[in-house]
């Protein structure tokens, strides 16, 4: 017998965990136990080496794009200056 045409397969959900594996390791993952994500609160100081590590990331290209405003900021003055 053959299958209608209008019958639609039921599609399987796909559940994705990332448990920090490889895709090469995924394959006994239904075996695997779930990861705790549960880590606890972070403190004051947690949050402040966070801030304080992407401001010194900041710093030097910040003084960088100062710096070629200062210098274009200068050259414009002089030319309308003395224009």
């Amino acid at each position: 017998m053959s299958k209608k045409p209008n019958e639609k397969k039921k599609k399987e959900k796909v559940v994705y965990i990332d448990d920090g594996r490889t895709i090469a390791d995924m394959s006994n993952l239904p075996n695997a136990k779930k990861p705790n994500y549960n880590t606890g609160k972070s403190t004051f100081k947690d949050k402040w080496i966070t801030y304080w590590s992407a401001v010194k990331m900041m710093v030097v290209p910040m003084l960088i794009m100062i710096g070629i405003l200062c210098v274009a900021f200068g050259l414009a003055w002089l030319a309308f200056t003395f224009l």
